[in-house]
């Protein structure tokens, strides 16, 4: 659920004209703004003064901006599109019929699962605009609860692990999906070698050690 404060809510749709008609984007992305979204409506702002905070920070403004999609399989390169060409922290909201995913973009595109409505879960926390928008990219993009408990590392540093988890978890799944099928001794030793290996940086990685 997104439950953020009702001094926030704008509820105001954008004409998604707007956005692939004056944004620099390729012929094939504009193509995708018609295809994929139906509609584009900011549905919170946060700044200092209507979160009630204290303190002043680099980030002025975070958007909550929610994407309608005609499809569930869409182009990641219309959120990409907009995220990168404005000047405001974004959020997104992608809806598709009953399903929703949330998603940031931090030097790339990071989006959390498809959820049922009832299941999407994000709060605020922070004491500065800077602070929310650290921990909104870590309940979106880190899915590792045990990086998520490693407090004292930065939000890039966190993501960069995450990254190579992800890229470990897929060669995991891979070498023993390979190992399984092959026949020849030797060659499956070796894969269960490599496996291993794959596993010891995860566990490094996850504790903390790299």
């Amino acid at each position: 659920m997104i439950n953020f404060p009702q001094s926030t809510v704008v509820h105001r749709r954008l004409p998604k004209e707007a956005f692939y008609k004056h944004l620099p984007l390729t012929a094939a992305v504009k193509a995708k703004f018609v295809s994929d979204v139906d509609r584009i409506q900011v549905e919170n702002t946060l700044t200092k003064d209507n979160l009630n905070l204290g303190k002043e920070s680099e980030i002025k403004e975070i958007l909550l901006l929610s994407i309608t999609l005609k499809k569930q399989d869409f182009d990641g390169k219309i959120v990409e599109a907009i995220a990168r060409q404005n000047p405001h922290k974004l959020v997104f909201l992608l809806v598709y019929e009953d399903q929703r995913q949330l998603a940031v973009y931090h030097s790339k595109l990071y989006r959390s699962a498809w959820v049922q409505e009832k299941e999407l879960d994000i709060a605020l926390q922070g004491s500065t605009l800077d602070e929310i928008w650290d921990d909104l990219v870590r309940q979106i993009a880190i899915s590792s609860e045990a990086l998520l408990k490693q407090e004292n590392q930065s939000v890039e540093e966190q993501l960069r692990k995450q990254d190579e988890i992800n890229r470990l978890q897929k060669l995991i799944e891979k070498t023993e999906a390979a190992a399984w099928k092959e026949q020849q001794p030797k060659k499956r030793f070796e894969m269960y070698t490599r496996l291993q290996e794959y596993k010891r940086q995860m566990e490094e990685i996850t504790h903390g050690k790299a």
